[in-house]
């Protein structure tokens, strides 16, 4: 990529308008982003029997993560070997992985175990025939994949996240997995998704309700990055009219984005952290879901309550991102300007985004 874009990102312009409706630009990053990353396959409870297996795409590539009979989590491309059908579906347990278009059947260390009429074949080897690997760990009740079977560590991602969380009252061990919501597909591209994640400069003009309950203010309000991530803290707010019952061990908001697509949030309240995850779908266009995962014992209507704030925060983000990228779509401007005191975290994420497109 041109030298003289890096230098425009440093000093604070964006990335180019067209790169967030080219389709070029988004085989570019499946390529070279997703291929290659780290991202959140779903919750650890739905695979932590032997036989049970979950289903998640990380960009592109369809995998299937699945608990073997000797309790080892593993992962595949959830592709068969033979043409390409897709083998196994959403979650649940089975003794074997069969791919429902014509039988192959694959044990659940990805072998090929059985392949109807594959006996009339001559030279025909099923050792050469198992489901292409790819790699998986867990990080407390979550699970994360990257088809690069060569992949770095996965806490060589997180980094110091882990200790953040835990040092303003949130641990991932001992969460409980309390379900998705807000599965939705946004007209917007996955970029703009993410950098309105980033910044809550428009919190005190979009999220009236939040403001009410978050401390926006920038001098109360504190942006950090890391490596591959970057981190955003609020104090809680009080006062008669907050938008819940904000009671519980913490009164810090945290919000943070791992690169490339996946975020950790945490609002006042009882203890709990919610991943919000943005997939491409196409050049104009993402889908996004919560899982939420909580302290045993929190309520159902405390539960409810919060997940509902979460969903009318995402609604309100829904309208703007939908506009932004209708307006970078149109052509009528080439490139944005960034306030660095505000949107630091975008130009972190841009740079990170560059780099990997110029494979640095």
């Amino acid at each position: 990529m041109p030298p003289t874009l890096r230098n425009r990102l440093l000093e604070g312009g964006t990335l180019p308008a067209s790169w967030y409706s080219d389709p070029e630009i988004l085989r570019l990053e499946h390529e070279r982003i997703f291929g290659d990353s780290w991202q959140y396959a779903g919750p650890a409870e739905q695979v932590s029997e032997p036989g049970a297996f979950l289903t998640c795409r990380a960009g592109t590539t369809p995998i299937v993560v699945v608990r073997g009979r000797d309790g080892e989590l593993r992962a595949f491309f959830n592709v068969c070997r033979h043409r390409g059908h897709e083998v196994a579906e959403g979650c649940g347990r089975r003794e074997t992985l069969q791919c429902p278009y014509h039988a192959w059947t694959y044990d659940l260390d990805g072998s090929l175990r059985a392949a109807p009429r594959s006996d009339r074949e001559p030279g025909f080897d099923p050792s050469e025939l198992g489901l292409c690997p790819a790699s998986v760990e867990t990080w407390g009740p979550l699970v994360f994949v990257n088809p690069d079977v060569d992949a770095p560590p996965f806490r060589e991602i997180l980094g110091e996240l882990p200790r953040e969380l835990a040092a303003h009252g949130v641990g991932a061990d001992g969460l409980v997995y309390r379900g998705r919501s807000r599965e939705q597909v946004l007209d917007a591209n996955w970029k703009i998704v993410v950098e309105n994640f980033l910044e809550c400069y428009h919190c005190p003009v979009a999220h009236k309700s939040f403001s009410k309950l978050i401390d926006v203010d920038p001098d109360a309000y504190t942006l950090t990055t890391a490596r591959w991530s970057s981190s955003q803290y609020g104090p809680a707010q009080s006062g008669d009219d907050l938008p819940y019952d904000a009671g519980g061990e913490l009164n810090m908001s945290q919000f943070h984005f791992v690169f490339p697509n996946w975020t950790v949030n945490v609002l006042p309240g009882p203890r709990h952290m919610r991943v919000l995850v943005f997939v491409p779908l196409d050049a104009d266009r993402t889908a996004s879901y919560v899982d939420g995962f909580w302290a045993p014992g929190v309520p159902d209507e405390v539960v409810q309550a919060i997940t509902d704030f979460g969903a009318e925060v995402g609604r309100e983000d829904r309208e703007l991102v939908e506009s932004v990228h209708r307006g970078l779509r149109s052509g009528a401007i080439d490139h944005g300007r960034l306030l660095l005191g505000s949107e630091q975290l975008i130009q972190h994420f841009q740079l990170l985004v560059l780099d990997a497109l110029d494979g640095r």
